[in-house]
């Protein structure tokens, strides 16, 4: 199989997360709950996982929440902000994971920029919103549809302007460009494990700027007298047992990406994105491209786009068709009626598999030869 669906989970991860999650699940109990060999090697592990991630998004390890994904770290920080009712700005191509939560809470939203890879767009709307008065922002870094990268770092500078918190989903760019806490300044940064950094699914993490409201409660392993959640981080976010195998995991991907580093793989991933989208331009297919793009490319078939994913799934090729959980995206793109095929690229990504996709691609009606 040529797999090109990295955007939604990364499948060939580096041989020493596989031996990472065995490993643990031979020799590790519980964090927290003994001082025993096998309940210390995973408070070890777990805790390793937190410091790589500290050094890879330049944080302290106490700053990094372990969480099951990256939608888990969002419903977190957006209730810590988000007021039931309250005023939120988001950008035009947010993810269901963003916009569902802030749904329930009846929240007041506003959208703003809905121009794909067009920054001053994005930004001359987004300043907008925030001139009119909002409680808290909530925009993507990448685009998980159309691989669009937002001026985030700008727009991290007008919140600090108009004094306005902000969270900001890195579930398309962690592993992939550079994200550091300190610089970008937001209350909370969520990610998954799975994508570009390379770990089991049901893996996530939070980092977080200062304290924030639990999602869940229960017990922590510390102090068992106290009903309320612990004031302090990480503990005041985890309750339950943690997955120690998946963050063992984590945190071998981690390792790899701080090994490897993020520009030589986004390098990689960028080169084959050129490749494809210029091969799928002189297939004739409607290809959504642009200055600021990372490691995903949509396009229009001519035809009905499941259909020719499943066609592309016959010759061995696996990527992903539809709405992709971002109706908002597709809305502000003109692509809602009819969804869009995405291929998205990963670290291992290379020029044979490219070649052997658009050789698939070609055999598309009404686009076949």
């Amino acid at each position: 199989m040529i797999y090109l669906d990295n955007g939604a989970t990364s499948f060939r991860k580096p041989p020493g997360v596989y031996r990472a999650v065995m490993d643990a699940m031979r020799s590790c109990a519980s964090p927290g709950r003994g001082g025993y060999p096998a309940a210390m090697a995973a408070a070890d592990r777990v805790y390793s996982c937190r410091e790589a991630a500290g050094e890879l998004f330049d944080c302290a390890p106490e700053q990094v929440v372990l969480t099951t994904s990256c939608t888990h770290g969002l419903n977190i920080a957006i209730r810590s902000l988000v007021k039931p009712g309250g005023k939120v700005v988001i950008s035009g191509f947010e993810h269901n994971a963003v916009t569902r939560p802030l749904h329930a809470l009846g929240a007041k939203i506003s959208v703003a920029g809905r121009k794909l890879f067009d920054w001053e767009d994005t930004l001359t709307e987004f300043e907008a919103a925030l001139r009119r008065g909002v409680d808290v922002a909530v925009f993507t870094h990448v685009s998980n549809v159309f691989g669009y990268i937002l001026p985030v770092h700008r727009m991290a500078a007008l919140c600090r302007e108009y004094e306005v918190p902000f969270v900001m989903d890195a579930a398309q760019s962690a592993g992939i460009l550079p994200v550091s806490l300190k610089q970008i300044g937001a209350d909370y940064i969520a990610m998954p494990g799975h994508k570009g950094l390379l770990g089991p699914q049901g893996t996530g993490l939070l980092l977080c700027s200062g304290t924030a409201q639990p999602l869940l409660f229960g017990g922590t392993g510390g102090n068992s007298i106290p009903q309320e959640m612990p004031e302090f981080l990480p503990d005041r976010l985890e309750p339950g047992t943690l997955n120690v195998p998946g963050y063992a995991g984590l945190r071998e991907g981690l390792r790899y990406v701080n090994r490897v580093g993020v520009n030589t793989i986004r390098h990689r991933e960028h080169t084959c994105l050129k490749t494809c989208i210029a091969g799928l331009k002189e297939l004739g297919m409607e290809v959504f491209s642009g200055a600021h793009q990372a490691s995903s490319v949509s396009f229009r078939p001519g035809m009905d786009c499941e259909e020719a994913a499943h066609i592309l799934a016959q010759q061995g090729i696996a990527v992903r068709a539809g709405l992709h959980c971002a109706p908002l995206a597709h809305e502000s793109a003109g692509t809602l009626e009819t969804g869009t095929v995405r291929v998205s690229f990963g670290y291992d990504a290379s020029d044979a598999e490219i070649a052997a996709f658009l050789r698939a691609a070609s055999k598309l009606s009404p686009f076949r030869k």
